[in-house]
């Protein structure tokens, strides 16, 4: 399929809907001849290499790539380019490698920084804004990673076809640590972005009350800032954590680096029309229309929240995230229980206040001056979001005035400035707005007069109820449309007695209210559609068998209202498993079946749920098997993982415009090609739920899990017709999307569902310096129309500070936000360049954050390979990621298993991403209730997280892997006796069964305690892991030593061997 974008229209002369990069209002802009290809957009954005190229013939000369970890002959050390700047100090002595290790990843070009001494063709850019194509051609589509353009023409070097595909800007002359500058005006400097998910940590409390209408005796938390100058406030310092007891002294920090001038980027955050950034009118004629709710006025200049923070700097201590750690010395470095984000480094009033890092969390928290100063740091920009997550407290407000800011449109927030009871200043824009006299009434203490105390202002996390101006058409229904595969290979596999058993069972917990409408269509090679029009006796079937005209036969009486046919709606999801029982009918026609839907649901939009077990075979949308097994490891890049076809892409842009989302359950033996399929939940803001293998009676466990999972699905909370934007202060601009949703305009995701499982990441640049800001604010605005048919808005703020030293930048990173962005990042790369361009890219990650801190950062050289402590998991979790499924090579792995991962990588919370990555493994034949949770009334053991190497295993013990969708508990030969009868229930090891899926109840301590435990990691996670108890001979002790990731393979490095590559790289 051709990278090329397309339109599709929505209806008969419908707004076309453009994924991808949507087009800005500003010109385009001509770039020079040679950066893109013929009729494609110039995406391919180049990050120049770290040092000049050797003469010869082209740019690729210098080191053929190849496969990260491919094996060759002898255990030869590939070179890297040179870095640029001043020489290192030679390095210190090294472990020999072992004679039989695996060779090292080859070094290429491809990295994600831009150097200014010689652009190469290379991988990614952290931050920087892609440049514009040449006018008229249409944009690259890369998975669902959509980049917004830019206004300002900047050079661009001549590139070949066939490079890949850059989520970065193009690489105009950068200042780096080590470059040289040539005389003359400063240069603008390059940007590096990122985006990062929520971590795997317990949730933190909210500064908010519960859902409810506000009541008083709620205390508030003080006065707000006066004009003249605050007090004097200490920043607090980031927090400290166990202390590593053998880290290495921290030598002298260097001098603050001071970044050069920045080149200014015109940023236009507010010039878009959109839902959530309008207000609504009535014209005469009873049609709602758009109406531009202000002009952009000029800027009010630096917030004026804390002066004092202009002192701010970590310089003054040495925070424990900066103690210099040898990570070829140091073994130990898993912390023994989760690891929490880190705390910005924020006063202590408005630390109190900030969004939970569950929510909105940043890959640095920490924000750099300049673009500049951040290219230095080597390390991505970017957010993490988990808008729509189930929370335990959330504030909401009813309100017939919503205040925003008059010209940015920001909702007020926590981080405003009042510059007295009547005005305020936006912490995003810094205009001056007026109060509106109903916001000078508190609601919680029944005051009038202090605005400043009222929620809005006390709570970064806060669900407004929206009045009529925020409805374009009255709230829809919730609409649910369940479209199942009937064919024989459906029926054998016995899913549709599980669908039709747990719909049953869940029928009165769908979310809704009396308007709640239902559907049902099922397909084979011909689609059936059920006629359940109030009084009728029982359910009628419509047979239409034109599949390449598809047609709604009786279309009233196809979508009915649930509570009034509650009872046709039992009877034919009783009826549904034996009707097809005896079917012999092989073929399906999705396709076909996708469309009837579509044309169902488009006058009201909702939810399709599609169940699917084969590939399709009939009509428009079938595919063909593009599997070749026999290439699962030995092929050194991947092929097909890219749709086959623009067809179910084109089908959820049509969706997406109609409020319709599509979410798909595959449940299948066989090869179902989900790198074409996904794209119709991808693009509708969907979901896609996975479970090979799927059986009744063969695969109990997959049944188990798909019953668990689909009772979240059908019980969970749902958004309709959601739009979302995220604002951010001036100067600070978004330019990449991930996650599941359609651009609607530059920076409005159009959600026509949002659920409490999605995440969502985008990478950011620094366009205008931030010199004279102490703190900036980032705000995510989510408006959705609820279950019970009310508008509402969904609001985040987060505020982080400024600061202008790289050390201050490397005190604030967040290793698992960054490895959480690049995963995304690395997707897109597999897809639209290959594996071994993501699988380099994310190496050389590595290398550039860590060679940046030791020759900017650090003034005393010292041997071995030096990671400041908040960094030291970095390399840990980017060779996990190498040997995840999704990026993995040499090993046997299914094509539609790695789509999926990489499909999850882009979707899933931070949180649940992290077990993915990295999983967690811990010992659980001696668990004692010592230093134990108690958890409504349940004592919840906490054992201590064991490194991923088969050292930390023994045959003596039993040991618990969690890898977020399933479980595995490993049995050791020798397991003590009394684990064994305790907990499994067996008498022996020899009588442990080879397909043992639970644990049983038994009346003993250490059962009651490991079933606890086990049972309490469930509940972190929306969805259900299965359980595997394994022994020596099961089939599935590969897949538990598969994510040994510390461990060497036949095909991938161990950790000590990636860490002595990363280090010689260093070193050069």
């Amino acid at each position: 399929m051709s990278n090329a974008g397309f339109s599709s229209q929505n209806g008969a002369g419908g707004q076309a809907y453009v994924n991808g990069p949507s087009q800005s209002p500003f010109p385009m802009q001509q770039v020079s001849q040679g950066y893109s290809t013929p009729g494609q957009l110039g995406y391919h954005n180049p990050v120049p290499a770290k040092a000049p190229m050797p003469p010869g013939p082209g740019l690729y000369n210098a080191v053929p790539p190849v496969s990260s970890y491919q094996s060759g002959p002898g255990p030869h050390m590939p070179v890297r380019p040179q870095m640029g700047g001043p020489p290192p100090m030679p390095p210190g002595p090294m472990p020999p490698a072992s004679q039989n290790s695996v060779p090292f990843p080859t070094a290429s070009t491809n990295n994600y920084y831009p150097n200014a001494q010689n652009p190469s063709p290379s991988s990614w850019n952290y931050g920087v804004r892609p440049p514009m194509g040449v006018a008229g051609t249409p944009p690259p589509q890369p998975g669902n990673h959509v980049t917004s353009t830019s206004s300002s023409p900047s050079p661009v070097p001549n590139l070949p076809p066939s490079q890949g595909f850059s989520a970065g800007p193009p690489p105009g002359p950068t200042l780096t640590p080590d470059a040289s500058r040539p005389p003359g005006p400063p240069l603008p400097p390059a940007s590096l972005n990122s985006w990062a998910p929520p971590g795997s940590v317990p949730p933190l409390p909210m500064n908010a009350m519960t859902p409810q209408t506000y009541q008083p005796g709620r205390p508030a938390y003080g006065p707000p800032p006066t004009a003249g100058p605050p007090p004097a406030m200490r920043p607090t310092p980031p927090p400290t954590g166990p202390p590593l007891g053998t880290a290495t002294p921290p030598p002298p920090m260097a001098p603050q680096h001071e970044a050069g001038p920045s080149g200014s980027v015109s940023s236009n955050a507010s010039a878009f029309n959109d839902v959530e950034n309008m207000d609504w009118d009535v014209n005469q004629s009873g049609v709602t229309q758009w109406m531009d709710s202000g002009a952009v006025l000029p800027s009010m200049g630096p917030a004026q929240l804390s002066p004092s923070m202009a002192a701010m700097s970590l310089q003054s201590q040495t925070p424990d995230a900066l103690r210099v750690v040898n990570l070829l010395q140091e073994r130990n470095l898993l912390p023994p229980t989760a690891i929490e984000a880190p705390t910005p480094c924020l006063p202590q009033d408005l630390q109190k206040v900030n969004c939970s890092p569950e929510v909105f969390r940043s890959t640095l928290t920490s924000i750099p001056q300049t673009q500049a100063l951040l290219n230095k740091a080597k390390l991505p920009l970017g957010l993490l979001l988990h808008p729509f997550k189930d929370l335990s407290q959330l504030p909401v407000v009813t309100s017939s005035t919503i205040v925003r800011c008059r010209s940015c449109r920001t909702y007020i927030n926590p981080f405003v400035s009042f510059l007295d009871q009547r005005r305020w200043k936006c912490n995003l824009c810094y205009r001056v707005n007026d109060v509106p006299e109903e916001f000078m009434y508190n609601p919680v203490s029944r005051c009038y007069g202090e605005p400043h105390k009222r929620p809005e202002v006390q709570n970064a996390t806060i669900e407004f109820i929206a009045p009529s101006e925020y409805m374009l058409r009255p709230p829809q229904p919730a609409v649910y449309l369940f479209v199942l595969d009937v064919s024989h290979n459906a029926v054998q596999t016995g899913y549709i007695d599980v669908v039709c058993q747990s719909l049953l069972e869940n029928l009165n917990s769908l979310p809704g209210d009396t308007r709640t409408k239902i559907g049902f269509i099922t397909f084979d090679s011909t689609i059936h559609f059920y006629n359940l029009q109030e009084g009728l006796s029982q359910p009628q079937m419509l047979i239409v068998s034109d599949i390449e005209d598809i047609f709604l036969p009786t279309p009233d009486s196809l979508l009915v209202n649930f509570n009034e046919c509650k009872e046709l709606v039992q009877d034919l999801l009783k009826s549904l498993p034996q009707m097809f029982s005896k079917t012999m009918e092989t073929q399906s026609a999705l396709g076909p079946s996708l469309q009837a839907a579509f044309k169902l649901l488009s006058p009201t939009g909702g939810r399709v749920s599609v169940f699917q077990t084969q590939l399709p075979t009939l009509g428009v949308g079938a595919l063909k098997s593009r599997e070749d097994p026999n290439q699962r490891a030995s092929a050194k890049d991947i092929p097909h993982l890219s749709p086959a076809t623009d067809f179910y892409k084109k089908l959820a842009l049509d969706c997406s415009g109609q409020q319709v989302a599509v979410d798909l359950f595959m449940l299948s033996s066989q090869y179902c090609d989900l790198a074409s399929l996904g794209c119709i939940s991808r693009y509708s803001a969907g979901s896609v739920h996975y479970y090979p293998s799927y059986h009744n009676q063969h695969n109990p466990a997959q049944t188990e899990r798909f019953q668990k999972d689909l009772k979240r699905y059908l019980t969970r909370k749902i958004g309709f017709e959601a739009v979302m934007r995220i604002r951010c202060t001036k100067g600070l601009s978004i330019h990449t999307f991930h996650g599941n949703f359609f651009v609607r305009s530059t920076d409005l995701l159009s959600l026509p569902n949002v659920n409490p499982d999605a995440g969502f990441a985008v990478q950011m640049s620094i366009e205008e310096n931030l010199v004279d800001m102490q703190v900036v604010s980032f705000q995510a605005a989510l408006l959705y129309t609820s279950s019970k048919g009310e508008r509402r808005i969904r609001v985040h703020t987060m505020c982080l500070p400024v600061v202008n030293s790289l050390s201050d930048i490397f005190a604030g990173a967040d290793v698992q936000a960054i490895t959480g962005l690049l995963a995304s990042m690395a997707v897109d790369r597999s897809v639209t360049a290959s594996l071994s361009d993501a699988r380099d890219a994310m190496t050389n990650a590595v290398i550039d954050s860590l060679a940046s801190y030791r020759t900017a950062v650090l003034t005393i050289q010292q041997p071995g390979l030096l990671s400041p402590t908040c960094l030291r998991l970095f390399p840990l979790y980017i060779l996990a990621l190498l040997k995840q499924i999704a990026f993995r090579t040499g090993t046997s792995t299914r094509l539609d298993d790695r789509v999926f991962a990489m499909c999850q990588l882009k979707y899933q919370p931070l949180a649940y991403l992290m077990l993915m990555i990295h999983p967690a493994l811990y010992r659980v034949d001696d668990l004692t209730d010592e230093g134990a949770l108690n958890v409504s009334d349940r004592t919840i053991p906490q054992p201590r997280v064991l490194q991923l190497s088969v050292e930390k295993l023994s045959r003596e013990g039993a040991f618990l892997m969690d890898t977020g969708s399933v479980m595995y508990l490993w049995v050791g030969r020798n397991c003590n006796p009394q684990f064994l009868t305790q907990v499994l229930g067996v008498p022996s090891y020899a009588a442990l069964p080879q397909n043992m899926t639970q644990l049983p109840e038994l009346d003993t301590a250490e059962s009651t305690r490991t079933r606890a435990f086990v049972g309490w990691l469930r509940e972190q996670r929306p969805f259900y892991p299965t359980l595997h108890v394994i022994k020596d001979d099961s089939q599935l002790k590969a897949n538990f030593m598969q994510s040994m990731v510390e461990d060497r393979t036949e095909s991938a490095l161990s950790y000590y061997e990636f860490l002595l590559h990363v280090q010689q790289q260093i070193s050069k």
